[in-house]
């Protein structure tokens, strides 16, 4: 037995024991358990330069690639030794590309993908660290990496932080979440027999020719797990719209995960990432949404989506056959799942998620009914319109931002009215003061009929609620009275005409075009001209109407204004 201390297993925080025997190998940290590793697993290892030290990379049939770091450059030679005589494996000596460069080849390998500079490897990618992988351009592929749960200490709580099946990434504190190949150019694509194995179709030009990036695009789906070989599919429903991320995607359910095949972004989603299952009845008697939580959140580009909102017709049937065999169906989903399904879609959805992921289902809660009969009330988050549900719980507002509101956390909910004028009095808001210095939650533009529902609710759940609305009552009412459409009357005043009122054109209606006496008009106080003096000779009662129609000119045209 060989015994090598401080070495750090699969990127772990802490470091460990290991020990190499005829039969396989072991890891032990000074707290956690012990990993082990049989001789008939191990497949191939190569040396190399690491973050620690020198690191051992095992290729093993069961978990993938598994990393041991902290060699010193000493233990080459034991180690080597070790492999030859009890492994029958020869441990390869690899030097990584130093040169910096950030062109070259792309090596799919069994387990990784390797990303060579003047044939040395660069840096290998494991296919389990990829969560999705789309086409970003022409001749761009993205690939997009898994996270961590925000509750995941570096692992699944076990061997000191290490991780297994190529999940490693859960060890930083920063990391990289994204990477973008340009692969420009055409390639042909080669066929494959039974073994695996390239077949030289393309030596007399009969190859197929395709973009060299969706090749890399499909080649990476296939061996990451992506695309359909994530194994057999249960059921599938095509061309649902989502919400959250906007989009309509087609939902592939598997026995451990679904994926969403959109015509742009791919997905596969761990039923272990679903956190929260809310099915929610829109409050316009025609939809019904599904929200699923996720921890980590989806990625698309810079933005994550920590929600998935999907929208179905209430009256959409579906007349489904599970895609199962009957003993699994019999011993591992009896009681959860059945065989046949006619039913909404909505509902045949959320049963087979349940079913098939183990999560409660959570629905609105029965102590709260709007106004119109609904389990959500209109509102707003700034700008962005959507429904606030009340859960027995949380509070969960849908669908952007998707906003979940645990009741746990709410030190206070106050009720308020802001705006002006009649806009006030017909809508409020709500605010929810959190608790621990968090950030307050406003919602707006709820409508005034349903303060009274929602106001009782709170103190249903023994929420703090505090009514400002009462102090705008006379502010309120002030508005109103001054409101032009509620003036009265009754005094005879004319109606505000607004600029029509402003046009004063008492001027023309004096200027006479044809006159000669401008000029005396102008410049003699005493001229009487024969336009002026209206009002008084309107006041001569004895002045007969006809020649006073007769002394009234006809209006003449505008004199066109100088600059």
């Amino acid at each position: 037995m060989e015994a090598f201390p401080e070495i750090y297993l699969n990127l772990s925080r802490k470091p460990g024991a290991t020990r190499f025997s005829d039969s396989g190998f072991g890891w032990k940290p000074a707290n956690g358990e012990t990993y082990t590793c049989d001789q008939s697993q191990i497949i191939s290892a190569q040396w190399s330069r690491a973050a620690r030290g020198y690191e051992v990379k095992i290729l093993s049939r069961n978990d993938g690639i598994i990393q041991l770091d902290g060699f010193k450059p000493d233990d080459f030679d034991r180690v080597s030794k070790l492999f030859k005589t009890w492994y029958g494996i020869n441990l390869d000596n690899r030097e990584h590309a130093l040169r910096g460069w950030n062109w070259g080849k792309a090596d799919f390998g069994k387990a990784e993908l390797t990303f060579n500079v003047a044939n040395r490897p660069a840096f290998e990618v494991p296919y389990t660290e990829v969560s999705n992988t789309n086409l970003a351009g022409k001749n761009e592929v993205a690939v997009d990496f898994s996270l961590p749960a925000d509750g995941d200490a570096g692992a699944n709580g076990h061997l000191g932080g290490a991780k297994f099946r190529g999940k490693k990434s859960a060890g930083a504190r920063d990391q990289l979440v994204e990477m973008r190949f340009y692969i420009p150019g055409v390639t042909t694509k080669k066929e494959k027999n039974e073994d695996g194995e390239d077949v030289s179709g393309a030596e007399d030009g009969d190859g197929e020719e395709q973009n060299a990036a969706n090749l890399f695009y499909e080649t990476l789906m296939d061996k990451a797990e992506i695309g359909e070989v994530a194994g057999d599919t249960f059921a599938t429903f095509l061309d649902i719209l989502h919400l959250t991320p906007r989009g309509r995607f087609d939902i592939d359910m598997y026995e451990s995960s679904f994926r969403l095949r959109g015509k742009t972004y791919d997905y596969k989603i761990q039923f272990d990432s679903v956190k929260k299952f809310m099915v929610l009845p829109k409050p316009d008697d025609m939809h019904t949404l599904i929200t699923i939580g996720l921890d980590p959140p989806l990625r698309q580009g810079q933005t994550r989506y920590p929600f998935l909102v999907m929208q179905f017709k209430r009256d959409e049937e579906v007349n489904l056959d599970l895609n199962m065999k009957e003993d699994l169906l019999e011993s591992k989903y009896k009681d959860k799942l059945q065989s046949h399904y006619e039913a909404p879609i909505a509902v045949v959805v959320a049963d087979i998620f349940r079913g098939l992921s183990g999560k409660r289902v959570t629905r609105p809660s029965r102590d709260f009914i709007s106004h119109h009969e609904q389990s959500g009330v209109k509102c707003s988050i700034k700008a962005n319109e959507g429904h606030l549900f009340c859960l027995d719980k949380a509070f969960m507002f849908i669908p952007k931002p998707a906003t979940y509101i645990s009741m746990d956390n709410i030190a206070s909910v106050t009720m308020s009215r802001v705006g002006g004028a009649m806009a006030a009095s017909r809508t409020f808001d709500i605010t929810f003061t959190m608790k621990g210095g968090m950030a307050e939650h406003q919602f707006s533009n709820i409508n005034r009929e349903e303060q009274q529902p929602l106001e009782n609710f709170f103190r249903a759940k023994g929420i703090k609620t505090k009514n400002e609305m009462a102090d705008d009552s006379g502010a309120i009412l002030a508005a109103a009275l001054q409101d032009e459409d509620l003036a009265s009357s009754d005094d005879g005043a004319p109606a505000n005409r607004g600029s029509a009122d402003e046009d004063d054109e008492s001027v023309d209606e004096d200027f006479q075009a044809d006159s000669e006496s401008e000029v005396g008009e102008e410049f003699d106080s005493d001229h009487q001209s024969s336009g002026s003096d209206s009002d008084a000779e309107m006041g001569e009662g004895g002045a007969d109407s006809d020649a006073a129609e007769a002394a009234v000119p006809e209006r003449p045209k505008k004199k066109p204004k100088l600059s």
